[in-house]
C-alpha cells in the first residue's frame, strides 16, 4: 500500500473535509477538521484495506500566532501488516480546547491523552479520567505552551526565537509560517 492509496481511499470517503495533505520526509501527512477526528480514526482503523489499528503516538504542538487555530492534537497511526505510518493534525482554538477522546477507539490513547491535558491543555472530552498525571494538581498553567519566557531575560547566550518564542526565524511564530522553509539548491548540495 503507498501513500497515494491511502489518500484515495480518505478522500473518497471524506471528500473535501480533509486538506492539506503532503508527504514529509515520506510521511502521508493530512489536516482534519477537529469534529471529525473520531470519525477519521474509526475509519483508518476499521477499514479492512487501510487497518491502522496501532495508534503510535499522540501529542500538541503550540503555533501562538495561528490566530484561533493556536493548538494541534496529532495523531500518527500506523498499519503494522503494511507497515505504514501516516499522521493527521486537528488544530483548536486555545480559548476552548475541546476535542473528543480517542480512548474508545484506542486503548494507549488514554495515557497520551492524559499527557497532552497536563502539558497542554487540551480536553479530550469523553476520556474516563482525565487528570494530571507528571505535574501537581495545584499548577494552574501548561508548561508546553509557548506563554512563558524561557529563561531570565537578561542573558544574551539563550534566545527564546531558537524555541519558537518571538523573533523572526518561522518557528511557528508568524501567520506565515505555513509555508516550508526553502533551502537554496547550493546549500543542499554542500
Amino acid at each position: 500500500m503507498t501513500n497515494e492509496e491511502v489518500k484515495n481511499r480518505l478522500t473518497e470517503h471524506f471528500g473535501e473535509q480533509l486538506k492539506n495533505f503532503e508527504e514529509p520526509y515520506g510521511m502521508l501527512t493530512f489536516e482534519a477538521p477537529k469534529e471529525k477526528n473520531i470519525e477519521v480514526l474509526k475509519f483508518l482503523n476499521e477499514d479492512n484495506e487501510l487497518a491502522f489499528r496501532f495508534l503510535t503516538d499522540l501529542t500538541v504542538v503550540h503555533y501562538p500566532a495561528y490566530q484561533g487555530r493556536e493548538l494541534a492534537v496529532v495523531y500518527h497511526v500506523h498499519n503494522l501488516v503494511d507497515n505504514i505510518r501516516i499522521r493527521f493534525k486537528v488544530f483548536l482554538d486555545i480559548a476552548k480546547p475541546d476535542v473528543a477522546s480517542a480512548s474508545e477507539l484506542y486503548s494507549s490513547a488514554n495515557w497520551q491523552e492524559r499527557e497532552a491535558y497536563d502539558f497542554f491543555g487540551v480536553n479530550f472530552v469523553g476520556h474516563p479520567n482525565l487528570i494530571r498525571i507528571m505535574n501537581v494538581e495545584e499548577m494552574d498553567y501548561f508548561p508546553m505552551r509557548k506563554e512563558y519566557p524561557l529563561e531570565d531575560q537578561t542573558r544574551i547566550d539563550k534566545d527564546d526565537e531558537m524555541f519558537g518564542r518571538g523573533g523572526t526565524m518561522g518557528f511557528g511564530n508568524t501567520q506565515e509560517n505555513n509555508e516550508r522553509i526553502q533551502i537554496p539548491q547550493a546549500e543542499k548540495e554542500k
